[in-house]
């Protein structure tokens, strides 16, 4: 049985065989043990309640309960650009106009922007590809909102998430060719290495504090802004059918774009409801919801089938202990996937 669990000390190996797969691009997953081994004394740092909120973040991984090994990651950053600062692209307009010879142009620009800062993040998305079947990348993307709803002040009003741009197979990135490397005169792999373990001063040196005009980017570079790698396609699908939306910022490396909701207009947040935990056979031809216990520090999730209109679950006795739950419990339900309307 596939669950969700806070991440873990022993985890690191784990987590390192995961950021070697990413194939790049994945800023907040580099292949770097002392950057990943600080994420995770960050994260259960923030569940000992020993942080400040400009600091804490939580990881989540992805486990098979029967031999506890992670081969999938997601995380949510509580409050970024508190402490360090949280820097992206707003795609805009700027006017030229001469009324005495009737010329009235309309320009794209991009300008440097702070406007999430405060905002959470949903981050560091990723499932080992021999996972990659059945329900467990929604499982892995979908837990956090379970947590979010249990424990809502935790968390800010608004919650975005930055999504991987375009890139091809040896880390090119058409957007950084015509932008990034114009002021930070290095490979955009160094400077999203860079980025990924924290050093991100360069940023605020280097980067232009002036708008750019979209039309001077090169034609390859203009048709990625706001644009996902495919292999993000499905990801981004699915935040949007949970009710994020794309408001014209994208990433300074790439030009992925950035998705954000109102937290409480989250559709898993918004539809979540609890109900009561017993012990039985569950019946297998209910739909498979996401189900999470309500315990801060030994939060858990996974699928499991279920009646989103009743006000009880039945679980198996393994499925109990998975989820860390007795009988009686309190534990949060949600159906998988948005209930299609009916015309």
């Amino acid at each position: 049985m596939m669950i969700i669990r806070p991440v873990e000390r022993d985890d690191l190996p784990h987590l390192l065989r995961l950021a070697e797969k990413t194939g790049g691009g994945l800023t907040s997953l580099p292949v770097d043990t002392a950057t990943l081994q600080a994420r995770i004394e960050r994260s259960i740092q923030t569940w000992q309640d020993i942080l400040p909120r400009a600091e804490q973040g939580y990881v989540f991984v992805l486990a098979e309960s029967e031999n506890n090994r992670a081969v999938g990651i997601c995380a949510v950053e509580v409050a970024v650009g508190l402490q360090d600062p949280w820097y992206n692209f707003r795609v805009g307009t700027q006017v030229h106009a001469s009324k005495a010879l009737e010329v009235y142009n309309n320009l794209a620009t991009l300008s440097l922007s702070n406007d999430h800062t405060g905002s959470s993040e949903l981050c560091t998305l990723f499932l080992d590809p021999d996972y990659r079947d059945g329900k467990n990348g929604y499982l892995l993307s979908k837990s956090r909102f379970l947590f979010m709803a249990n424990f809502r002040d935790r968390f800010m009003d608004r919650v975005v998430a930055e999504m991987r741009g375009v890139s091809d197979e040896q880390g090119h990135s058409p957007f950084w060719e015509s932008v990034g490397s114009r002021f930070f005169s290095m490979a955009f792999s160094e400077a999203d290495f860079l980025s990924g373990t924290g050093q991100k001063t360069f940023i605020a040196e280097l980067m232009p504090k002036h708008p750019l005009y979209i039309h001077y980017l090169s034609p390859e570079a203009q048709a990625v802004i706001g644009e996902v790698h495919p292999k993000t396609a499905p990801a981004r699908a699915v935040l949007e059918a949970e009710g994020f939306r794309y408001r014209n910022y994208v990433d300074i490396f790439d030009g992925g774009p950035t998705l954000e909701c109102d937290i409480d207009q989250i559709r898993a947040i918004r539809q979540s409801a609890l109900q009561q935990a017993e012990l039985g056979d569950p019946d297998v031809a209910l739909p498979l919801c996401l189900v999470a216990n309500s315990d801060y520090r030994q939060f858990r999730a996974a699928l499991v089938p279920a009646d989103t209109r009743s006000d009880r679950i039945i679980l198996s006795a393994a499925q109990a202990d998975a989820l860390k739950c007795q009988p009686g419990d309190s534990l949060r339900v949600v159906s998988l996937h948005p209930e299609e309307r009916k015309a």
